[in-house]
């Protein structure tokens, strides 16, 4: 307003074709914002939708297309069985990765084999060359070393860059036991823990039969009993559930059910008095306690035979 009391400007419009209020409006907030009504807000106007194919950078299609092509023919590869076969001979792609970078594995430590060869405890691992160090799952290792019987315990670690330790704890072997033909070794307490497959366990008990695998204290016992002899007996047959049967150098030692250890007593006594087991027998039976049964050969039964018919001749004579 000037000093008449009457604005500067019309308030019926100007040049731009503003009306009189809004100019009014306009010069107010320029004088309360400090600003003069020449200037004005900056607003931002939201541009119009556009198709998905023009907000794609160029070739993306083509990108998409080529992984859409990979999946597939990826799928393929491995439902045809053929990613499969390939990771039989190079191993899995992550160990394949890892062993470009350095870390496959170059040394495996055994500690605690006793009774099995290193080769084998590779074998049950199942670590070679185509394993990696980061990618190993020393769990799973473990876990198929504990299902090896002659393994009580069993810890693995990696150490970087490229070896794997591995301690074990080996059951202890006591015996061979027989059965239907196949031997197999068995712990103290009669558990089967590895198969007879070559001479390593030769120089271990033998026993034979149903069940005698459950009853080794009782073999192991009758061979102390044996004393001098003891070094003699090569295997012992469990017969019938009841009774036991010696193997002596190829004599058989058949012993009662009852208190067998005094059996072997008495023939610990014959031999020293008789050398009973240096004659031409193939069986010795001592089931009966007030009395020996003794089988011989064939040449020595006959050669008994013509001397018993020598005697009676000559007795007639």
């Amino acid at each position: 307003m000037d000093g008449g009391g009457r604005f500067p400007e019309s308030l019926s419009g100007d040049a731009a074709g503003r009306s009189g209020p809004a100019r009014l409006a306009g010069a107010i907030l320029g004088r309360l914002t400090g600003r003069g009504t020449s200037r004005s807000l900056s607003v931002r106007r939201a541009r119009p939708s556009q198709r998905l194919s023009e907000r794609l950078p160029h070739g993306a299609g083509i990108v998409a297309v080529s992984v859409s092509a990979a999946a597939v023919a990826l799928a393929g590869f491995v439902a045809s069985g053929r990613y499969d076969a390939f990771v039989a001979e190079q191993g899995r792609p992550l160990d394949i990765a890892a062993r470009v970078a350095g870390f496959g594995v170059e040394r495996v430590t055994i500690s605690g084999i006793s009774r099995m060869y290193e080769r084998e405890v590779l074998a049950a691992a199942g670590i070679d060359w185509r394993s990696s160090v980061p990618f190993l799952d020393v769990n799973d290792v473990r876990g198929r070393l504990l299902r090896v019987p002659l393994i009580a315990q069993a810890s693995v670690r990696k150490i970087y860059p490229n070896e794997i330790a591995i301690t074990q704890v080996e059951r202890e072997p006591a015996a061979l036991w027989q059965k239907n033909g196949e031997i197999s070794v068995i712990a103290a307490d009669g558990t089967v823990i590895d198969a007879m497959r070559d001479d390593r366990y030769a120089s271990l008990p033998l026993v034979v039969g149903e069940d005698a695998n459950t009853k080794l204290p009782e073999y192991l016992a009758l061979i102390a009993a044996a004393g001098p002899l003891a070094e003699r007996i090569k295997a012992g047959t469990y017969v019938s559930g009841r009774r036991w049967t010696l193997k002596f150098d190829g004599i058989d030692v058949r012993l009662p059910e009852v208190d067998p250890a005094a059996a072997l007593a008495r023939l610990v006594r014959f031999e020293r008095e008789a050398h009973l087991l240096e004659k031409d027998v193939i069986a010795v039976d001592l089931r009966m306690p007030d009395r020996l049964v003794v089988r011989l050969t064939e040449e020595a039964a006959a050669a008994r035979a013509e001397a018993q018919k020598a005697k009676k001749k000559g007795a007639a004579s």
